[in-house]
């Protein structure tokens, strides 16, 4: 008769397999996450300058002064907040119109896709930068040709079309990836649902509004999330187009921080900044989760 092994034994091999699996990632997470984010906290509280060895604790003193005397970091807030309801509405729209166009039986629908998703790939300053060169010297040139005043107005010069021009930007960038989402959730629709509210009577914008949508709706979660976060934390992309001008007008709340910590040397003020900015994205993606997923169950 075989004797069982001991349970100890398996459990303590089960710790390690489960440590060795676990382990790296769980250190780099603590070492790259977890840590610089509590030491962020710490120094949020302090008047350190980012070089100094030494640290005064202020306590709650960098917070109160963003709270009652720091107008650029409230309109830069009001910019980032504005930005970022309509960069996530014209991207997802233009992702799903993507995904809708490409989900059909079309015969260019992979070299579409990938011409649509290549954007992505291009870095934000470089994306940025090449923007720039279009909106003042590309638009410029087909002003003078077509007169048309759409290509005349000064794209990076005005606080309006400087705001629209940066959201243009970062739709054409980032609406591919969210179309590749979509496709793949609407290649999981039943297609014979569509077929028999086809056969019923039902219109195009019947079927992708109350069929299509419904049984998607989490890759609209998904999508919606990715889209928050990235417009929230906007900064090379903004810093390369109009570097937060003219007049700080289309400044970001990460190029706030970045030139309050980096620029003036005020590391404890910049890291309040931070996890007020923290705070507030956290909270508005919560939200954002909470309510899609709702929506799920309900769908």
């Amino acid at each position: 008769m075989v004797e069982a092994k001991p349970k100890r034994k398996w459990k303590w091999k089960s710790i390690l397999t489960y440590t060795a699996f676990v382990g790296p990632a769980l250190l780099f997470f603590l070492v790259i996450q977890v840590i610089p984010f509590l030491m962020g906290v710490y120094y949020s509280f302090t008047s350190w300058n980012g070089v100094s060895a030494a640290a005064e604790w202020v306590g709650f003193e960098n917070y109160k002064r963003i709270f009652t005397n720091d107008e650029t970091f409230y309109n830069s807030f009001i910019f980032t907040t504005k930005f970022m309801f309509t960069a996530v509405i014209i991207s997802n729209l233009i992702g799903f119109g993507f995904a809708l166009l490409l989900n059909a039986a079309l015969k260019t629908r992979n070299i579409l896709r990938t011409v649509f998703f290549l954007p992505n790939v291009i870095g934000g300053l470089l994306l940025g930068f090449i923007w720039q060169f279009i909106f003042v010297k590309g638009f410029a040139s087909v002003g003078e040709m077509t007169n048309l005043s759409f290509f005349k107005l000064p794209w990076l010069g005005d606080e309006t079309t400087a705001f629209w021009g940066i959201v243009i930007v970062f739709a054409w960038q980032i609406s591919g990836y969210m179309m590749v989402i979509y496709v793949a959730a609407l290649q999981g629709v039943d297609n014979s649902l569509l077929e028999a509210a086809r056969i019923d009577g039902a219109s195009n914008l019947t079927l992708v509004t109350k069929i299509i949508i419904p049984l998607i709706l989490p890759a609209f979660t998904i999508c919606f999330f990715l889209t928050i976060s990235m417009a929230f934390k906007i900064f090379d992309l903004n810093l390369s187009l109009t570097g937060g001008g003219p007049f700080n007008s289309t400044q970001s709340v990460a190029i706030n921080i970045y030139q309050e910590a980096f620029n003036n040397n005020r590391y404890g003020l910049g890291t309040a900044k931070s996890i007020i900015f923290f705070v507030v994205v956290a909270i508005f993606t919560t939200i954002q989760v909470w309510s899609t997923k709702k929506r799920e169950v309900e769908a």
